[in-house]
């Protein structure tokens, strides 16, 4: 049994991001906390997306994204596209187009430009593994942490079931 596993796994550090994803016609965003460089030559990140959402399926259908990193001050912002089933999620929000056509959020601190490489299944994820294929800092600011966000994504109540 892991004692407050919630508490534990909020140790570990990581940033927020959005992640803009598009099948070429259609256009999604989503925010995910489990983002990670995983190799230097080639510049590769990788990301978790669960299956069952519709990013995901935009995600296979087109192969490209952008992991946006958010700032200290952007929690709104992360609590936005954290509510699945929004009807248009992507109003009211400034987009910029890189490389790839996926979707960057302009007021995010920085953008990873991506190319799917290949999936790993891994539990009730996904994980995408994508090639990096441009980037910028966008604005000044400190990256908004996953501990800085409390139970924003409600995950306290999921630790609990796989702690038992």
């Amino acid at each position: 049994m892991i004692e407050d596993p919630d508490k534990l796994f909020k140790q570990i550090s990581h940033g927020i991001y959005v992640i803009g994803v598009s099948d070429g016609i259609h256009q999604n965003a989503f925010t995910a906390a489990w983002v990670m460089q995983v190799s230097f030559d080639p510049l590769l990140l990788a990301l978790s997306i669960n299956p069952q959402h519709y990013s995901y399926k935009l995600l296979q259908a087109g192969g490209i994204c952008t992991v946006n990193v958010l700032g200290q001050d952007q929690q709104a912002i992360a609590e936005h596209f954290g509510r699945p089933g929004l009807k248009d999620k992507m109003a009211g929000f400034q987009w910029l187009t890189g490389k790839t056509g996926a979707p960057i959020l302009s007021e995010s601190l920085a953008y990873f430009d991506c190319e799917v490489s290949h999936y790993a299944d891994a539990g009730d994820h996904k994980i995408a593994v994508c090639r990096v294929i441009g980037g910028a800092m966008l604005n000044q600011g400190q990256p908004l942490l996953y501990v800085q966000t409390g139970d924003m994504d409600g995950s306290s109540a999921l630790y609990a079931e796989s702690a038992e």
